[in-house]
């Protein structure tokens, strides 16, 4: 089954971290631990810096049998699963999504090394890293070295918009939260692997806040009326990973699996 080889590469990718490189300037206790706790670092223009390299929260939900090696958080399955009565989703959503979990995931653009979308980038078990600077934001993913811009000089999104995979975003400080605001995406992109549908219509928010040192809240919020009845809302945990960096992983290298199964 192709979702499992996935897994399995991706755990391989994650657990083979191999630069042991201290991070510069982590806060410590009195006995010489990180302390995570610390208040959030903060940049030059007095912005909390959310630089560092990030790990999502592993809140997966294990069968009595236990899980496996990988640190695969819910919302890698189920984005919505927080939500009180699931996603709000339009009636031909929810039937392709049901469609969709009963081939078990083999349209996912992931299953055919496709790229897959800021949602799912913010969901993959694989690292990130962001890089900060005055008038831009730089976003990193092991996850097909993926890279992603969200731009912090002033600029408005273009009036038109070519569609692309991880859309066009901006960003302003409100206060100590950086809210970016994205569109201009790909129509038929997956939110999660059970299917749940984004289309061309879609507007997402972003919420960056950077709680402390250790931990990093991402509310995150789609609108999209084609999709969905209404905008939902979610929380996006992540934390500091330390003395390590990214490392290449490349869905599409050594793949030979999509031969094993029918194309959609």
């Amino acid at each position: 089954m192709r979702c499992g080889v996935v897994f399995f590469l991706l755990g391989a990718a994650v657990s083979a971290q191999w630069l042991h490189y201290p991070t510069k300037g982590v806060p410590r206790t009195p006995d010489g631990k990180p302390n995570l706790a610390a208040p959030a670092p903060r940049a030059a223009d007095g912005h909390p810096d959310l630089s560092g390299v990030w790990d999502i929260e592993h809140n997966r939900k294990c069968p009595p049998e236990g899980c496996n090696d990988m640190n695969i958080g819910q919302e890698f399955f189920d984005i919505g699963w927080s939500l009180k009565g699931g996603l709000p989703y339009q009636p031909w959503a929810a039937q392709l999504v049901k469609q969709r979990m009963a081939a078990n995931g083999q349209g996912d653009p992931s299953s055919h090394c496709v790229p897959v979308g800021l949602v799912k980038l913010h969901t993959s078990p694989l690292f990130r890293k962001i890089v900060q600077t005055p008038d831009l934001l730089l976003l990193l993913s092991e996850f097909d070295g993926s890279r992603r811009q969200i731009f912090t000089d002033g600029r408005q999104l273009p009036d038109e918009m070519q569609p692309t995979f991880n859309g066009y975003s901006t960003g302003t400080w409100e206060g100590d939260v950086l809210v970016v605001r994205t569109a201009g995406f790909h129509d038929g992109m997956w939110l999660d692997r059970n299917g749940s549908p984004l289309t061309e219509a879609a507007k997402i928010t972003e919420r960056f806040h950077r709680v402390n040192y250790g931990k990093l809240e991402i509310d995150l919020t789609v609108d999209d009326p084609k999709a969905y009845t209404m905008p939902w809302t979610i929380r996006l945990n992540q934390f500091i990973v330390l003395d390590t960096d990214l490392m290449d992983y490349y869905c599409a290298e050594n793949e030979r699996d999509s031969r094993h199964y029918k194309q959609p």
